[in-house]
């Protein structure tokens, strides 16, 4: 399995497809979370996200730096779950250096030799931000999932839990 791009809203079902397709890697898994928990209501999303995962996936928590993360991993190449572009461009556009986080997040993943999932919101579906801030954010998700698509070998939409494959062969998704 190569790179593959999870697409879907929020809460259709896409990190749960993510798992699913990493878990079918063959290879150790290295769940990538780029949350933080800032408010109760995300304490919970991370709880029941680390309740659903396998016992013998690994965790690493980086909210900025994920080219640093994919260099780590090189040399033994688990399959990294990467959880998720929305919260992490949004951890770059708070921290200021968006594009050079980007850049480098890109290239890194051009060379890792081991398989890598990777969970996005598709916000190009809803209607355009009200505030310059909310249009910018979207404009640059928007632009990372055009860039991240063109990278991957597969590329799913979750739409209400079901998958709609936009590029590569059609998997077998365990529920």
């Amino acid at each position: 399995m190569g790179h593959a791009l999870v697409l879907g809203g929020i809460r259709s079902g896409k990190s749960a497809m993510a798992e699913s397709l990493s878990a079918a890697a063959g290879r150790a898994v290295v769940y990538v979370a780029t949350a933080e928990a800032g408010d109760d209501e995300m304490v919970q999303r991370i709880r029941h996200h680390r309740e659903r995962r396998p016992a013998d996936w690994r965790l690493e928590e980086e909210p900025l730096d994920l080219a640093a993360v994919l260099q780590r991993h090189a040399s033994a190449a688990p399959c990294l779950l990467i959880d998720c572009m929305s919260l992490w461009l949004s951890n770059l556009l708070h921290a200021g250096d968006v594009d050079q986080g980007v850049s480098e997040f890109l290239a890194a993943l051009e060379v890792y030799p081991g398989p890598v999932v990777i969970v996005s919101n598709e916000v190009g579906l809803g209607i355009i931000g009200m505030d310059a801030l909310t249009r910018r954010f979207a404009d640059r998700l928007g632009w990372l999932n055009q860039d991240l698509a063109a990278r991957c070998e597969t590329v799913v939409l979750s739409v209400a839990g079901m998958p709609v494959w936009l590029k590569g062969e059609p998997t077998i998704l365990s529920p």
